[in-house]
């Protein structure tokens, strides 16, 4: 019984880890979708965060600017998916595509550039690392006096990384349902021509909200160099940014379903890591696939009836 509880706290710690990128992500992607902007470029904006986070947390040593600039990087690639999709009307497929191609190769330049031509980057000193919460929180004589503390400590002991997910998804829910800001950006995903004869500017909300996106990938993806990983390589990313996206259309474009959504697929992922890590003799490239394998599952399954935002992807031109 001790051992499964041990193994059932482990897994459930790697998945809280690895949801973490995922959430982040996940809420760029409700919001964007939310306004009306398709954003499947999240790839190339979580792989641009990584690289920046790498690269700003190796040589600054802080993390927090680093992980700040991360989510900048991210959002300065968005605007070109911004200016796309809402001043020129571009196809946000098409776009979103460009952003996946453009992100991925540009990440790789800057690492070859910053880390001596190596396609990895350095890693980051664990000093350097974003903080961990609660590591040791429950002391040897408490877990001596209760057991099942240790399992709790194992669990909750989380980079902060986790709760800054956690509370963002919060506040993601409250800005889009319980603010005038978030009327507005829902107003512009379903009829962004009513909401502007209402005196909304359709296309600063819809800026506004790709850029948010953008940022928020960027925290993803710089949240994986700098605590999951602690470092930038090419294949860093490699669909995290399609399971995200994955997970948001999962949760019905809703930051709490989106959340749900990347807690399965973090949970898958954690599965596999963990079977792994204790011997399971399953083929590593098996065990690599359960994540993806399990994305496809939910997609066929349980996507077929959901429905997004009446405007999302439907390039809007004002009436001249």
């Amino acid at each position: 019984m001790n051992d499964f509880l041990l193994n059932l706290a482990n897994i459930l710690s790697i998945t809280l880890l690895y949801s973490a990128p995922l959430i982040y992500t996940a809420l760029g992607g409700v919001i964007s979708e939310n306004a009306g902007v398709v954003n499947i470029g999240l790839e190339g904006m979580m792989s641009i965060g990584a690289i920046v986070g790498s690269i700003v947390g190796f040589y600054s040593g802080n993390p927090w600017l680093a992980f700040l600039c991360g989510g900048l990087g991210a959002m300065a690639l968005a605007l070109i998916h911004a200016i796309a999709t809402v001043s020129l009307a571009a196809d946000h497929v098409v776009s979103g595509i460009a952003i996946n191609l453009l992100g991925p190769g540009l990440a790789l330049f800057l690492c070859r550039l910053f880390f001596d031509g190596a396609a990895m980057s350095k890693p980051i000193p664990y000093e350097n690392k974003l903080p961990m919460l609660f590591k040791g929180f429950f002391t040897a004589e408490r877990m001596a006096k209760f057991p099942f503390l240790k399992y709790l400590d194992i669990i909750f002991s989380q980079y902060i990384i986790v709760y800054i997910a956690l509370i963002l998804v919060f506040l993601t829910w409250l800005i889009l349902y319980k603010t005038r800001l978030g009327l507005r950006i829902r107003s512009c995903g379903e009829h962004p021509r009513a909401a502007e004869t209402l005196g909304i500017n359709a296309y600063k909300i819809k800026y506004i909200s790709v850029l948010a996106s953008g940022f928020l990938a960027g925290l993803g993806g710089a949240s994986m160099s700098l605590s999951v990983v602690s470092s930038y390589r090419e294949t860093l990313i490699s669909g995290q940014g399609f399971i995200a996206l994955a997970a948001m259309i999962f949760g019905g474009w809703t930051p709490q379903g989106a959340m749900l959504g990347c807690l399965l697929f973090g949970a898958s992922q954690g599965l596999s890591i963990f079977l792994g890590s204790v011997g399971v003799k399953i083929d590593t490239n098996i065990l690599s696939m359960i994540p993806y394998i399990i994305t496809l599952v939910v997609l066929v399954l349980f996507v077929k009836g959901s429905k997004g935002p009446s405007a999302d992807g439907k390039p809007y031109e004002r009436n001249n």
